[in-house]
């Protein structure tokens, strides 16, 4: 097996044609002869480069619309062959066969299509399949085939050449042949993925998923971790397609922080802002502007926002970006920031400034994935949504106009906090968060100790969870979380129900003079 391979015949397949031109006229530039199909061929002439078109090189035209060009043994057999083996080369030599010593390919764009929306047909006629075939022939025979499938590879070959005397080197190869598969699983994986979205099938016997690398992470949830972030071309609005403006480079907890504030933040249509720590929320809360509202979220945990991550469902202006750089803010991700905004933010060059263009429907079914030791758990993600009139009241007095508003604000937010979760509302803000307690009535007592702290050190009279609702992600299994609830001050709960013991805890709640409804929802989050 040599090490070295001089190029001396390319061919070129390519839908994406970035830089496609000015690498093609380097390789000509070192002797390469190229050919190309149809698309790829008429950039290059227009360019002034010598090409043969595919089909002058194999005497087969391009039939049935293109979906037959490649798929030639003049081809596969120059790519395929072994160079070094007798009875390969008699083969080559004995069928006028030429060595291919480079394939560059890009798949038509299948994903692109998808995320535009496009008709069935069109998708389909998006699957590329003689693009799958150069690729896997060439990155399988990497001991004397140069393969690429992504212009931003192109610098590589160039620079490998240089150094080689036009030649590749077996460690470049190999490691573009391993992109190359990696390249080809990923498509086949997108195109999979849709037709099972197409035909409805919920857990199809093989399941594949595929990113493509955004960024390499300085490290994972520790120093000693090694982590990569990968993105993959269906993105929904977020972290995952944001615009850094500013700032640091993003951690692997920046990155999942983001992620768990600017998804609760897009459940609300009305000016909203929710501040993260440990991807749980410390704050949230709805107001007239983005200030209003942050101001509100703030003041649910001041001590605990400090290094948080800052989401907004709207665009930011001076007077919320004034705001939120008054204290110590990792991360801040809005839709958009306007120019006054962009400036105060430029004050701060390490806060890291993310802008998605929109926010997120939370509505649309995406499934969500996690690792288990030998597997991965794959569900939907967590979309249901309540309205009042889902709601069964369940106590002797119903809940007012306003304790109802304040608990569907309060049971979206619950959605969002680990569980055991338990959430205090009051006029359309956070007041008390518990978070990822083993006891629900722990996570009510600290819910409910933490409130107590925000009104000492805002020189409060009393806590705000006086006069608020609860919500609990699940049901109270005791009377005692409710309890609790009411001690700290809550005059209304709302919770999935569905206990053994409901009709105990539905009779603590008429005896304490709560107003309780039930949801039949249920949103643990682990």
């Amino acid at each position: 097996m040599q090490h070295a391979i001089p190029l001396r015949r390319a061919l070129f397949s390519v839908s994406d044609k970035t830089d496609l031109v000015s690498f093609a006229r380097f390789l000509v530039e070192h002797g390469v002869e190229l050919l190309s199909t149809g698309g790829s061929a008429r950039a290059l002439a227009d360019a002034g480069l010598p090409v043969i078109e595919v089909a002058d090189y194999t005497g087969s035209p391009e039939m049935l619309d293109g979906r037959v060009k490649t798929l030639h043994p003049r081809i596969h057999g120059g790519i395929l062959g072994i160079r070094d083996n007798p009875e390969h080369q008699r083969a080559m030599e004995q069928h006028a066969i030429p060595p291919i010593d480079l394939v560059v390919v890009n798949l038509y764009p299948f994903e692109a299509t998808v995320a535009r929306g496009a008709d069935f047909a069109t998708c389909v006629e998006n699957i590329d399949i003689g693009g799958p075939s150069l690729i896997r022939g060439a990155a399988k025979n990497h001991a004397f085939v140069t393969v690429v499938t992504d212009p931003e590879d192109y610098a590589k070959v160039m620079d490998d050449m240089r150094a080689n005397n036009g030649a590749t080197t077996l460690d470049l190869r190999r490691r573009l042949a391993a992109a190359a598969y990696a390249r080809c699983g990923a498509y086949d994986g997108a195109i999979s993925r849709w037709f099972q979205e197409q035909t409805g099938e919920e857990n199809p016997r093989h399941i594949v998923f595929a990113g493509r690398l955004r960024q390499s992470l300085r490290y994972g949830e520790n120093p000693h971790q090694k982590a990569g972030f990968y993105v993959h071309g269906l993105s929904r609005p977020g972290v995952a397609n944001a615009r850094q403006v500013q700032g640091k480079e993003l951690s692997y907890n920046n990155i999942n922080d983001t992620d768990a504030a600017f998804e609760l933040v897009c459940e609300f249509n009305e000016p909203a802002v929710a501040i993260i720590k440990h991807a749980n929320p410390c704050g949230v809360a709805r107001g007239e502007t983005v200030l209003d509202a942050y101001t509100k979220a703030l003041a649910c945990d001041p001590v605990s926002a400090f290094g948080g991550i800052v989401a907004l469902n709207r665009r930011l202006d001076r007077a919320a970006a004034e705001a939120i750089t008054g204290i110590f803010t990792e991360v801040v991700i809005a839709p958009d920031a306007d120019d006054e905004a962009l400036a105060v933010f430029a004050a701060k060059k390490n806060l890291r400034l993310l802008l998605t263009g929109v926010v997120a429907d939370t509505t649309t079914p995406e499934l969500t994935i996690r690792s288990v030791a030998g597997g991965f758990l794959v569900q939907d993600r967590d979309a249901a949504d309540l309205l009042s009139a889902d709601l069964r009241v369940v106590t002797k007095r119903a809940p007012t106009e306003r304790e109802m508003a304040d608990m569907l604000f309060a049971f979206k937010v619950c959605k969002h906090v680990k569980s055991n979760a338990i959430v205090y509302v009051r006029e359309g803000c956070t007041v008390g968060i518990g978070a990822g307690q083993m006891s629900r009535v722990d996570s009510a007592r600290i819910a409910s100790w933490k409130s107590q702290e925000a009104a000492q050190a805002a020189g409060a009279a009393e806590p705000a969870t006086k006069g608020s609702v609860v919500a609990s992600d699940a049901f109270f299994p005791f009377a005692d979380g409710l309890l609790a609830a009411v001690e700290a001050g809550a005059t209304a709960v709302i919770q999935p129900g569905g206990s053994v013991r409901d009709d105990e805890v539905i009779k603590a709640a008429d005896e304490a003079g709560l107003a309780m409804v039930f949801t039949g929802l249920r949103h643990f989050r682990h």
